[in-house]
Order: C-alpha cells, then structure tokens, then sequence
C-alpha cells in the first residue's frame, strides 16, 4: 500500500491583528524524507500517521506538513500557497497511491476565508477523485461544516484537551486506512452540531461535565461493534466564523443511520449540559486573582500557578504589571513573546545589567509595555527537543531567547511565540520551576498535563485580552444565529 500523507494546521484568533505568514509555516514545514524523518516518534498527527504506517509495512508517500499551533489568522498567500502544494502533490501521484491521511486544525481562517480547512479538503477531494479513501484527523478545537463528512471518508478528532492523544488520533485515522484498504470495513460518517461554543478554557476534558461527556461517547463507541470511532469536537470559540462551536462526528462501518442516530444523541446531551459547560465562577479579575495567589503561595509548598487564560500572543503584560506594583518576587513567568526586546538582551548581553521595555505589543488589548530593569542570565538561540507529554519528541526553535530577573521576578522572553505548558522553560534555562511561589502561564488547557499535579493551585484570571471568557463581549460579525452564548 501506498499512502500519501500532508498536514497544515492553524489555529485562527481571527480577532487578532496579527497575521500569519509563509515565512511563519515555512520555519514549521517538513518535505520529502526529512518529513517521515522529523515525525517519526512525535507526539502529533503526523507522528501517529507515521508510526502506524511504517508498522504495517505500507509506503509513505510524504508531501508537506506544517503545524503553526495557535496564532492570528493565516495570510491568503500562505493558504493559497500550501493548499495548492498538497493539491498538486496528490494530483502527481493519485494514479500511483492507495489513500490519503491528512492533518488538518480545522480552525484556521483567513482575512477573505471564513473555513480554509473546507476549501483544502476539497481541493484535496478533487485532486484524488472520489475512489481514494481520505481520511481526516483534527484538533478538538476545530469549527466543523457538515460538508466535511462528503469530503472525507471518516474523520477523527483529538479525544482530549490537553491534547496528550495528538499522535494517538493520527494512528486512529490511519488504522481506519488500513482497515478500509484492505476490505475490512467501509467507514461512513455523520456530522451533528450542537448550538453552543465555549472559551478555550472550559474546554479541559479533565473537567465535568465534559469529562462525563467525552466518556457517555466512548461508552457509545464500546457498545456497538458498527461504530468505528466517536469525536467530540468543543470547537475554537475566538474564530469567527459561521460554522463556530461543537461538533459530535460518528464513525461506522457502513451503516449512515446509526452514525447519524449517535451523534443527535450525544448532540443532544452538549445542548443540555449548555449553562454547566460554561463555569462562570472559575474566572477571577486581575486583581482578585492575584490576591488569591498571595494568599495561597504564602502557606503553600509548591508553585501557584496564575493563568493568564485570554492572552493568545502570549504577550500579554496584565498581571505581570501587577505583580510588579505589588513587588510580588519569587514569581516567574515564561516565555513572554517580544522579538524586539530579545534581540535586544541578546546584544546587552549574559550577565549584563538591563533596563528595557516588553511585551503587550501585539494589540491594544494587551496592556502596553512594562519596564524591565534587572540583569541578564541567558541570552541567545535556543532550540530543543521537547520533553512535556504534548511536546514529547518536537523540536522547538525560540529563536532568540533571554532570561532577565528583576526584582524577584523572572521573565523568559522569545522571538517566536510559543506558549508555556510544560516545565521546559525551566529545565531548558536551568531554572527550577519549584524555585519560584508564583508561575504566570498563558496557556488554555494544555498546561494541565504537568501543572494540575504539579501547582498547588490553578487560579484562572480573566484580562481584556481577545480570548475572554466572557465571549459575548467579542465583536462576532460570521456566527450562524442561536449559537449559545454569543449569538440569538
């Protein structure tokens, strides 16, 4: 068997000024043999496509793949640009490949494009014909069409948020491939949505009662030998777009009534559980939070984490400013986006004393500059080979990167942006992370993987940065009437 395999994944803050290039997806891509290579082992989609693929012997046909993780929206260039490199890549070899596995976010958008990951899937569609299986693994955050399901044969979705089964739900795509290459099943598909949407935040699965969902779907998927594969999907609350919020997509082997019974099922259970699913009393203000944190970190034996849950550049300047004006110390906060203010530690160099402007630069809602004045302790490239449980195996390139402390505080600024959801901003730096009584994240969900266990505290923080909690207070323009809670 010959199987073709391609990912390109963004996740649209589509609020966001800030745009994502090709020079952006092109720093992320992988071609040819360096392809197979790089995801070997990953802890990603394309590692589990791999993986399962080269287990059972069939012959990778690698194209292209990309993952720009969580930004502003892509340019039109750079959709265009990789949409029509996957097309092309299939239309060259569709005569000599048994079936397609591709990776798409499915929530990426553009200024023009209200669902690039349709327009891909379909571009993929007509590059193959309608004889070679596709099938579609998906982030957990993705704003799926109905349509999706007569595009691609069947479809599978992270099972969870943090989303520690990135590669698992590769291998789940793959082995339905497989399966249906080699007449074992014939997989159709179903595609319910439920009315509603939710912040990134309340989308932990560890959490009911999402949890208690996400199981009532793996109960169903145990229950009947026909059905191949249930995924939840929360969709990305902060793209605005008509297709926003949840999705519940049902696998069989071909039996489309039962796939469709299943997921109104389920569909139905989401729009119950609507006023539960939202949590409006985890959120603290700036101010009542970091109360809280003070008052926690002082009796406790290990670090408080503070999540500065809204800011999606990760350069948000909110709660350290406060932390400042407190004179907070022993609070460290990680990776804190500025390739300005890196370029400029790097040349004042390891050692140096420093005084410099950062962060809150990427829209006006991010609270403007702090002022930083304390001494460098590293300064320079960073790149690594990631260690965290969703970052297992990934090389990550900071770019430049410094590490200022000033005044208690200790700040590890980026030329690229990435958030902190592990304890490799520590380790990396030779910091440790139970050093400090306060860390300062500005993650979702995916922090929860390590911190849950490791923080004595997660203390959620709402700023007026573009992912609030309080999602009726974004300017939505796209969204389809009667999505809870934005729309009537």
């Amino acid at each position: 068997m010959r199987i073709a395999i391609a990912g390109f994944a963004l996740e649209s803050v589509s609020f966001l000024p800030h745009l994502t290039g090709m020079a952006d997806f092109e720093r992320w891509a992988l071609r040819g043999p360096a392809m197979i290579e790089g995801l070997r082992g990953e802890q990603s989609p394309g590692g589990g496509f791999v993986d399962t693929l080269e287990a059972a012997g069939a012959e990778i046909v690698p194209l292209v793949y990309t993952d720009g993780f969580a930004a502003g929206s892509a340019t039109d260039e750079a959709f265009e640009a990789f949409r029509d490199e996957i097309a092309t890549g299939l239309t060259a070899v569709r005569d000599d490949i048994d079936g397609v596995l591709l990776f798409l976010h499915g929530a990426m958008t553009t200024p023009t494009r209200t669902n690039p990951d349709l327009e891909c899937l379909r571009a993929v569609r007509a590059a193959v014909g309608n004889d070679v299986p596709v099938m579609l693994a998906l982030d957990l955050h993705a704003n799926l069409a109905p349509e999706t399901t007569t595009l691609a044969n069947a479809l599978f979705g992270f099972h969870y948020s943090p989303h520690t089964d990135m590669a698992e739900t590769g291998a789940r795509a793959a082995d339905c491939l497989l399966r249906t290459l080699r007449g074992e099943v014939r997989p159709v598909a179903a595609l319910v949505k439920p009315a509603l949407t939710l912040p990134s935040i309340f989308t932990a699965t560890s959490v009911a009662p999402l949890k208690d969902i996400v199981a009532e779907g793996f109960a169903a998927e145990r229950s009947d030998p026909r059905i191949i594969d249930i995924s939840i999907f929360c969709g990305f609350a902060y793209a605005d777009v008509p297709q926003l919020g949840f999705s519940v997509a049902v696998v069989t082997d071909n039996d489309p009534a039962l796939a469709r019974r299943t997921a109104e099922t389920l569909a139905a259970r989401i729009d119950g559980a609507r006023e539960a699913l939202q949590h409006k009393d985890r959120v603290l203000g700036i101010g009542a939070g970091v109360d809280r944190a003070m008052a926690v970190a002082a009796q406790a034996d290990r670090p408080v984490v503070i999540l500065e849950h809204a800011d999606r550049m990760n350069d948000s300047t909110w709660t350290l400013r406060e932390l400042m004006r407190r004179k907070v110390r022993h609070v460290a906060v990680p990776y804190l986006w500025d390739p300005a203010a890196a370029r400029a530690a790097v040349e004042t160099g390891t050692g140096n004393a420093i005084s410099i402007d950062v962060g809150g630069h990427s829209s006006d809602r991010t609270g403007g500059p702090v002022r930083l004045v304390g001494r460098v302790l590293f300064a320079g490239p960073k790149r690594f080979i990631g260690t965290g449980p969703m970052r297992k195996g990934r090389d990550i390139d900071l770019g430049l990167a410094a590490v200022i402390e000033a005044d208690g505080i200790t700040v590890i600024l980026t030329e690229h942006t990435t958030p902190a959801i592990d304890l490799d901003p520590f380790i990396q730096f030779g910091l440790d992370a139970a050093d400090f009584d306060i860390i300062v994240l500005r993650s979702k969900t995916h922090f929860r993987a390590v911190y849950e266990a490791f923080s004595a505290e997660i203390i959620i923080i709402d700023t007026p940065d573009w992912g609030p909690a309080d999602l009726t207070t974004l300017p939505y323009r796209n969204v389809r009437p009667g999505v809870f809670p934005v729309t009537t």
